[in-house]
C-alpha cells in the first residue's frame, strides 16, 4: 500500500518519516508489547469532548473482551501537530488518532464536504446526515490513504467574532481582518465574504486581537471562551458558516492485523461512543454560552442568511468536482427539508 501524500510540500517529509519512527519506537516501550492497547492521540486536552469520547470507546472495549482490546490516549498534543501524528498513524506508528477535518481534506476530496460552508442548516442536520450511509462514505473514503474512518464526533458550529462591529450581511465583512486556520478552503471562505483572511495558530490569536493585527476570528463557543477571545473581540455573530465535524480513524496496517470479529468490536464501540461525545459536547457548549452572555458578550444574528450561502457558490465550485461529491452533497441538502 502505497502511504497518503499529506505534507505541504505535497510528500511525506523527511522530517515526518523519523517521527513516525522515533513515535514508533518510543510507543512501542509504552504498552504495545503485549499486543493489547491500541494508541491513540488527541490534542485536544485530557477533560476535552472528544478524548472523553475514546475513554469512553476504550471502556466499552474492556469491558466487551474482558480486557482484551483497550486504548490508551496521549492528549493535549503529547505527540505533536495533528498533520504530523496523521502521518505517523498512515505509517502504523500510532493507531488510532482524532482529527480536524482540515489535514484530510489535502489528501481525499471527499471530506471537503462536510466542511463546505453554509452546507449545513443546523447541528441536528450534520448529525443526521454524518450518521447516515453518507457519512459511511465519507469515512470510507479515506481506506485508500492507509486510514479507517471510525466515526465522526462533533465540533460545533463556527461564528465570527471581531474587535469592531457586529456582522448581519456579508457586507459587514468588508474590510476586516479574520483569522483563519492554514486551510485553503477557510481562506478561500472569508475572502468570498469581503474580508482579509490571515491564517495563523489559534495560540497566537488572543494577542493578535490585542495588538490589533487582527480585528477577529471564527470558532465555536467553547473555543471563543476558553481561549479569552472574549475578552477583545466582544461581538459574536451567529453566522453557523462552517458546523463540521472531527474524525477518528485507525491506522490501515493495525486494522489489518485485526481480526474480523475484533474490527467488528472497534467500529461498534466508536459509534457507541458518538452519543457519549455529543452529549458532553452540548453541555461544553451551554455552560460556555452562559459564561460569554453574562460576561456582556454582543450577541447577534444574521439577518440574511441566504446572502452569505450566495456569496460561497465560487467556493463551492471550486472545491466540489467530482460527480460523488456533487451527488453527496445534494443528498446533504435534501435531508435539511427535514429541519
Amino acid at each position: 500500500m502505497k502511504p497518503s501524500r499529506m505534507s505541504d510540500g505535497g510528500g511525506i517529509s523527511r522530517r515526518n518519516v523519523l517521527i513516525a519512527g522515533a513515535a514508533a519506537g518510543a510507543l512501542s516501550a509504552c504498552g504495545r508489547a503485549d499486543g493489547r492497547a491500541f494508541l491513540s492521540s488527541d490534542t485536544h486536552p485530557a477533560d476535552y469532548p472528544t478524548v472523553q469520547a475514546v475513554d469512553e470507546m476504550a471502556r466499552l472495549l474492556r469491558e466487551r473482551t474482558n480486557g482484551r482490546l483497550d486504548v490508551k490516549t496521549y492528549a493535549g498534543g503529547q505527540l505533536g501537530s495533528e498533520r504530523d501524528t496523521l502521518e505517523i498513524t498512515v505509517f502504523g506508528g500510532l493507531d488510532m488518532n482524532r482529527v480536524n477535518l482540515a489535514p484530510l481534506n489535502s489528501i481525499e476530496p471527499m471530506t471537503t464536504i462536510p466542511a463546505l460552508p453554509f452546507l449545513f442548516r443546523s447541528n441536528n442536520h450534520m448529525r443526521r446526515a454524518l450518521d447516515s450511509a453518507v457519512g459511511d462514505e465519507i469515512l470510507e473514503s479515506l481506506t485508500r490513504h492507509g486510514l479507517i474512518g471510525l466515526c465522526f464526533y462533533d465540533s460545533g458550529d463556527r461564528n465570527f467574532y471581531n474587535t469592531k462591529r457586529p456582522i448581519y450581511t456579508p457586507a459587514d465583512m468588508k474590510g476586516l481582518k479574520i483569522r483563519v486556520p492554514n486551510s485553503d478552503l477557510y481562506i478561500a471562505m472569508v475572502k468570498a465574504l469581503g474580508a482579509d483572511a490571515t491564517p495563523m495558530s489559534i495560540s497566537e490569536v488572543y494577542q493578535s486581537l490585542v495588538q490589533g493585527v487582527i480585528d477577529g476570528a471564527e470558532n465555536n463557543w467553547p473555543s471563543y471562551e476558553s481561549g479569552r477571545h472574549f475578552e477583545v473581540a466582544t461581538y459574536y455573530s451567529l453566522t453557523q458558516h462552517v458546523i463540521a465535524p472531527e474524525v477518528l480513524v485507525m491506522s490501515r496496517r493495525r486494522w489489518d492485523k485485526l481480526t474480523p470479529e475484533d474490527q467488528a468490536e472497534v467500529r461498534k464501540a466508536a459509534r457507541e461512543s458518538v452519543p457519549f461525545m455529543r452529549t458532553l459536547w452540548d453541555r461544553r457548549v451551554d455552560a460556555a454560552r452562559s459564561k460569554l452572555l453574562a460576561a456582556g458578550v454582543k450577541v447577534n444574528e444574521i439577518t440574511d442568511p441566504a446572502a452569505f450561502a450566495a456569496a460561497m457558490r465560487p467556493v463551492w465550485d471550486r472545491y466540489i468536482v467530482t460527480d460523488d461529491q456533487r451527488r453527496i452533497v445534494q443528498q446533504i441538502e435534501d435531508m435539511a427539508e427535514a429541519e
